[in-house]
């Protein structure tokens, strides 16, 4: 396992590390606009091809629609490289807000553990 990099703005930090079986992204802070442009260009350019990008959200305080939009680009740009996109540690705003945009079932979505999550 690498030394996790640490790249953050003003409201939002992640730690990204590379482990055998994906690539993690534990973030830290608030999804919404103003951070969403910085989430898509510093994980888009690390999707691995064929592999498995994990996005932590344990500390995901806050996620509004544009946060949203971006999971979505990150879940498009892993699936055009043959990437399996994983969301794991949803908290109860972040799981609503995909279940009523209907989004929750794209995102293989798992617990603390990497339990799959119903």
């Amino acid at each position: 396992m690498s030394d996790p990099q640490i790249v953050s703005n003003s409201g939002l930090s992640l730690s990204i590390s590379v482990v055998p079986e994906a690539t993690v992204v534990r973030c830290r802070g608030n999804l919404v606009y103003q951070n969403s442009n910085f989430l898509k260009s510093e994980v888009k350019s690390r999707i691995p091809a064929k592999g498995c990008l994990t996005l932590d959200l344990t500390d995901v305080t806050r996620m509004d629609s544009s946060g949203l939009g971006t999971l979505v680009a990150l879940y498009l740009s892993a699936r055009g490289k043959s990437c399996e996109l994983r969301l794991i540690n949803l908290n109860k705003q972040i799981r609503e807000l995909l279940a009523i945009s209907n989004l929750l079932s794209i995102f293989e979505t798992y617990g603390s553990q990497g339990i799959r999550m119903p």
